[in-house]
């Protein structure tokens, strides 16, 4: 018993540096390491997963908030098509095929792999240029943060609102209907397509991801799928870890960040896409 809780902690350290760096769900790390790695059934290991991203989003937020990396108005915006999405998704359970949907977002996070890696070529993030958007200067989207990486005060502006709301409203259709995080599409939404900056979209990821799980986390709590035993020592070592991963991720250059998220969703992109072929 001691080495187990010993052990969840250890997962949850690992899991919240990544977490709050990458803007990420901790299923990614934790569900392997659980069904795989303890023999733990799957059901558990998605509560488990649930209460990981809440940990995660919690200790993340508040340091991010502090710092003004994040960008609280376009969490919010965001969110409300997330929520649009998630509830059109259970309304279509076994309406549409999964299959479909898992091509389709699994293309879609390869799409997006792939447009951060010329990004990382031509190493554009300090050398962006975009065009005054009316909605974001509408909505006050735009905003700015102090870069630690490079010791500058960074301004930056949002673009392509719609776009990026129709990608989230995806996301959301995405974890309604699959049951899958879509941490991965709120980065891609923001830095693909809204053309934020990388450490805003992944602290601004951050918020968001905890707001939508603590949603579902009342329906695994009532459902028996959250156990105390794993799920309390992984939130505290998240917790530990995701604080540290806010401090990490602000010093890191954002072409590091970059370097480490592209492999993550391409992995993430090439998995959904397995599961479309019935993997």
């Amino acid at each position: 018993m001691g080495f187990s809780i010993l052990l969840m902690m250890g997962v949850g350290l690992a899991t919240g540096i990544v977490g709050a760096i990458l803007g990420l769900g901790g299923g990614i790390v934790i569900t392997p390491v659980l069904t795989l790695a303890m023999g733990l059934d799957i059901k558990y290991a998605i509560g488990a997963s649930i209460i990981a991203v809440i940990a995660t989003s919690s200790g993340s937020t508040i340091a991010y908030l502090h710092d003004d990396v994040l960008n609280l108005r376009v969490a919010m915006f965001l969110e409300i098509a997330t929520t649009i999405g998630a509830i059109m998704g259970a309304l279509l359970t076994g309406v549409l095929n999964p299959k479909y949907l898992y091509f389709l977002f699994g293309a879609l996070l390869l799409f997006s792999g792939w447009n951060m890696y010329r990004k990382l070529r031509r190493s554009a993030e300090s050398e962006r240029t975009v065009q005054d958007d009316a909605i974001a200067t509408k909505l006050k989207l735009n905003g700015t943060y102090f870069d630690k990486a490079s010791f500058k005060q960074v301004d930056y502006q949002v673009t392509n609102v719609p776009q990026g709301f129709v990608v989230m409203l995806g996301a959301g259709l995405a974890s309604g209907l699959l049951g899958i995080g879509s941490g991965a599409f709120k980065v891609t939404a923001m830095d693909t397509f809204m053309k934020m900056p990388l450490k805003p979209s992944s602290a601004t990821s951050n918020l968001m991801m905890g707001v939508t799980a603590a949603a579902s986390a009342t329906v695994y709590f009532f459902n028996g799928a959250i156990l105390p035993n794993i799920a309390v020592p992984l939130a505290l070592g998240i917790l530990v870890g995701a604080v540290l991963g806010t401090r990490i991720m602000q010093v890191l250059p954002s072409r590091v960040i970059r370097m480490i998220f592209i492999p993550v969703i391409l992995l993430i992109g090439l998995q959904m896409i397995f599961k479309g072929f019935g993997g």
